[in-house]
């Protein structure tokens, strides 16, 4: 009898720690929610940093000034003609408050889906201009920005 319970809690504590083993993301269209085949990425992106993201969900890069920077100046080139300069919207919304047209938008991994796999209108998949790496900057960048209530940023919790 006691071989039988020492086994059965052997087998809650194997399962716990299991539990706790970070999952990996499983990014998804933003429109669709079919998987998101990241094979078509830019080459270049397969940092630590996109590693990291891709087993917590979390952009590493949120609140590193240096790649916050580097956010901006990649936000210049591919985004700004639709979302303007600063982000406050043109063509496409505004993306410095808490009104997002896609709700996922909330948290890091739905940011990452609508930049990489794209949404209605003209926002086109964003792969073929970043690699997925970069698209974590420009992310990085947009968070910094953000002039909502904190309480609404599903990144900060």
């Amino acid at each position: 009898m006691k071989v039988k319970k020492l086994w059965i809690a052997g087998a809650i504590v194997a399962t716990s720690m299991a539990a706790n083993v970070q999952a990996e993301i499983t990014p998804r269209h933003a429109l669709t929610g079919e998987v998101l085949d990241l094979s078509y990425a830019k080459k270049g992106g397969n940092t630590e940093a996109f590693k990291q993201f891709l087993k917590t969900g979390k952009n590493p890069y949120n609140g590193d000034e240096e790649a916050v920077k580097q956010g901006h100046d990649l936000y210049l080139t591919g985004c700004s003609g639709c979302h303007g300069h600063e982000a406050e919207g043109k063509l496409g919304p505004g993306l410095g408050d808490d009104y997002w047209t896609y709700p996922r938008g909330l948290t890091d991994q739905g940011l990452f889906e609508i930049l990489f796999g794209g949404a209605n209108g003209m926002m086109g998949p964003q792969y073929v201009n970043f690699n997925t790496d970069e698209m974590l900057h420009i992310m990085a960048w947009i968070r910094s920005i953000y002039n909502g209530d904190p309480k609404k940023a599903k990144w900060l919790k």
